[in-house]
């Protein structure tokens, strides 16, 4: 992992209300308070992030958004923009996830706009990117990889890419209790740095970050952190409840 530092991000989707998101976040708070050697960030819905923001001000999580739009403001009825989010707290944005992709129609195309806005924006972008079971049984996993990459991040700069996470999340793997094996893991890790490193240099290859996505458990984050380009985890469902995200933060204890 290099000088990498571990990256814990929890997606909590569409569950909790405001109240219900404020119970969560002072129980992770408690929690996690010592962890000193893990970044940790957590995206609540949009309206629970100014409650959640009070209680985890001035502590070790960070707040994240789960979607932008990529214009500054204006008739978009519905949707929120990066100004929105860093008002509201935040310091990441998750951006291109696979169920933005699937059930709202988002593109390669759209999401770099999406990109290039959170980071004029000074919000630090998570982009996700992984193929479907289909592709990965024809074979097609890392020209896939490939084509989102190049689509995604197109007229970014070696600077740019600094401030960026890429999440690797099999689709086929999320919220399906499947966790993709050791040697599929590593290897599409290992892939997206080399495409990186060719694309961006070799500090990028150094510094940047790649969490795996898909089904990671507090009974599975060991072994995926033992993995030499395994950078840290993109949690959906057990990053809900505060025992469980913990376990996965304190995947060193």
């Amino acid at each position: 992992m290099a000088d990498r530092k571990p990256f814990i991000a929890g997606n909590w989707k569409m569950y909790k209300t405001g109240p219900e998101a404020a119970e969560l976040a002072e129980e992770l708070k408690k929690l996690v308070c010592d962890v000193n050697g893990v970044d940790i960030m957590i995206a609540p819905p949009f309206t629970a992030l100014g409650t959640v923001y009070e209680i985890i001000k001035g502590s070790n999580i960070q707040l994240g958004g789960q979607n932008l739009f990529w214009k500054t403001e204006g008739a978009y009825t519905g949707e929120i923009s990066p100004s929105m989010l860093r008002s509201a707290g935040c310091s990441y944005v998750i951006i291109g996830h696979s169920e933005r992709r699937q059930h709202f129609g988002e593109t390669d195309e759209t999401i770099s706009k999406k990109i290039r806005a959170a980071l004029d924006a000074e919000l630090k972008p998570i982009l996700c990117i992984g193929e479907s079971l289909e592709e990965r049984e024809s074979n097609q996993t890392y020209s896939v990889l490939d084509n989102q990459l190049e689509r995604c991040l197109q007229g970014l700069t070696s600077d740019d890419i600094h401030n960026l996470t890429i999440a690797y999340e099999p689709v086929w793997a999320i919220g399906t209790g499947k966790t993709a094996t050791r040697d599929q893991v590593q290897g599409a890790h290992s892939h997206i740095r080399k495409r990186l490193k060719e694309k961006f240099g070799i500090l990028v290859e150094k510094s940047l970050r790649i969490l795996y996505g898909g089904s990671v458990k507090p009974e599975n984050i060991k072994g995926l952190m033992s993995m030499p380009d395994v950078d840290g985890a993109l949690v959906g469902g057990a990053s809900l409840k505060a025992e469980s995200f913990a376990g996965i933060i304190r995947f060193n204890d």
